[in-house]
């Protein structure tokens, strides 16, 4: 059992990695901020969460296991609401998301 919960755990832990890494991609290659604040916080929420779940299977103690469900909840609450707001800054700023050929526009 343990050896399937460590490996598990392993698991949810590259994969978190690995979105973290695209994330920060995200942020080099997106050419606008609607692009980019959507790299950076949907995929750094689901990257976050899925580290933050690999360290609760490697919990021995409930009290640490509560603390990291509550940082979870917080994370997948405050990173798209972040998002959002970014983008809606910025479109009462002025600026216009990038659109790519043959798009229309209204």
């Amino acid at each position: 059992m343990t050896l399937l919960l460590d490996t598990l755990s392993w698991g949810l832990l590259i994969m978190g990695g690995g979105f973290c890494v695209l994330s920060g991609i995200g942020l080099f290659r997106m050419p606008d901020v609607f692009t980019r604040s959507h790299a950076a916080g949907m995929t750094d929420a689901v990257g976050a969460t899925l580290i933050l779940t690999g360290l609760l299977l490697q919990t021995p103690d409930w009290t640490v296991a509560v603390r990291l469900v509550l940082i979870i909840g917080f994370l997948v609450l405050t990173s798209p609401t972040a998002s959002h707001a970014l983008a809606q800054a910025a479109l009462a700023d002025g600026l216009r998301p990038q659109l790519g050929q043959g798009a229309r526009t209204r």
